[in-house]
């Protein structure tokens, strides 16, 4: 039997896929787009992009408009709310059938995130206790796990898999705090009618996945028509309505493995029996009806979160996280004196609780737990190793200059946080890369 012959779009497609399946690749991206907007904030080009951003639209309807925001507004509680969506439906799947599932195994990455949450948080009120700048706390608490993973697959065979197991359940676990943080905290005046909307739709969606219902267009229709649009209008950021709709993701399947095997090989065995389609590019109408129930078994044997999941990935991390890294990146230091820069201590918070916060809470409490023996090490990981994790989870990109953008109305302030992110994660992960790659690769 040949080969296919390729086509000539292959040659540009299979290299752009070989990237995206490459851990490494989300960081990449993200890296190059903070660069990108650093380096248009302090351009020429500057004006024009800090402009552009501010340009607003909306729906208009019988003369009136609505829903009119600014581009910037769009990225964060728009696109960033598909980010949420995707990190909503990593923490299920994780609940449901991963690193969460069993309590004894998750507690380790749950101690470890707490501490890295708390000691952070801690450090920034210490350097900020009072005044307008103490609502920054919540900064230093986040890691970027695009970034934190992209550095540890740089190291490839060096790392055993269970620190990557870890860093990820770590990661998503931090991601639920500073979600849950985002939701107590950083909220505007709420409104209690539109609040009311939202549950009501979140509750028809939940009720769906009750009944059966796996129609992505159903949960895309109540989610964002609804729930979305609910929570936009009630004062509750955005994003959290994301979250809760990916948790109303049916994450079962409708038949189970060894009956879809069954069911793909008596197709396989039934399409093997037609007459084939002698040198003729389309298929019999016997071929397509069996190729179609093979397409439906296969639909039923996957659950849709995973599908979703799958399906979204990719576009949230080399087109939503990139765009939001250049609404939010781009600071300008070119107008500031070194003086201004650090006029409060919100750099020094932001930035001591990064990079000494996170290594001291999660280094510190995993110690701990394993110490008292709440859970043991995962295969693999050694003091050495944990420390240079630690210093991984120090970088904050993605969800610190979230977070910075609702804590502050304060432009001086907002810079004065983005240093400090910035700070903290080039050291941090030039840093936990050097402790890491010490270690001996594993020999096959």
């Amino acid at each position: 039997m040949t080969e296919p012959r390729k086509a000539p779009i292959d040659k540009v497609v299979k290299p752009i896929q070989k990237f995206i399946q490459q851990e490494k690749s989300g960081g990449l991206i993200l890296g190059i787009s903070v660069i990108v907007a650093l380096v248009l904030a302090n351009s020429p080009l500057a004006e024009d992009y800090y402009r552009f951003f501010q340009h607003k639209f909306g729906f208009v309807f019988d003369g009136k408009t609505y829903l009119e925001y600014d581009i910037h507004h769009w990225i964060n509680d728009g696109l960033m709310a598909i980010f949420f969506f995707v990190v909503g439906l990593e923490l299920k799947r994780e609940i449901v059938a991963g690193e969460l599932a069993k309590p004894r195994k998750a507690m380790l990455p749950i101690i470890a995130a707490l501490g890295g949450m708390i000691i952070p948080a801690s450090i920034y009120l210490l350097f900020n206790p009072t005044g307008e700048v103490h609502s920054g706390w919540g900064i230093p608490m986040a890691t970027d796990i695009a970034f934190a993973l992209g550095v540890l697959y740089l190291l490839g065979n060096r790392i055993p898999l269970g620190l990557k197991v870890f860093l990820t359940a770590l990661a998503i676990i931090d991601d639920l705090g500073a979600v849950l943080v985002i939701a107590f905290f950083y909220t505007s005046d709420i409104s209690i009618i539109s609040l009311l909307l939202g549950f009501t739709f979140l509750i028809i969606m939940y009720a769906g996945n009750k009944m059966g219902v796996r129609s992505v267009l159903f949960y895309a229709l109540f989610g964002i028509g609804g729930l979305w649009i609910a929570f936009l209008l009630s004062g509750v950021h955005a994003t959290i309505a994301a979250v809760l709709a990916a948790f109303t993701i049916p994450a079962n399947v409708k038949i189970k493995e060894d009956i879809f095997v069954s069911r793909i090989k008596k197709h396989l065995a039934r399409f093997s029996r037609v007459d084939p389609n002698d040198n003729i590019p389309t298929l019999t109408n016997d071929q397509l009806h069996i190729l179609e129930k093979m397409t439906t078994n296969t639909e039923r044997a996957i659950p849709p979160l995973q599908k979703l999941e799958h399906a979204m990935h990719p576009f949230v991390t080399f087109i939503i996280i990139p765009i939001f890294a250049l609404a939010n990146a781009g600071v300008s230091v070119l107008d500031i004196e070194p003086a201004q820069l650090f006029s409060t201590n919100v750099a020094i918070g932001v930035a001591l609780g990064l990079l000494v916060g996170k290594v001291l809470g999660v280094m510190g409490f995993t110690w701990l737990a394993v110490k008292l023996k709440v859970a043991p090490f995962p295969t693999g990981m050694n003091l050495r190793n944990l420390f240079g994790l630690s210093l991984l989870a120090s970088i904050g990109f993605t969800m610190s200059l979230f977070i910075t953008e609702l804590a502050f109305a304060n432009e001086i302030f907002k810079t004065q946080a983005k240093v400090g992110v910035f700070i903290a994660s080039i050291i941090g992960g030039i840093l936990g890369y050097m402790v890491l790659k010490k270690q001996k690769a594993k020999t096959a």
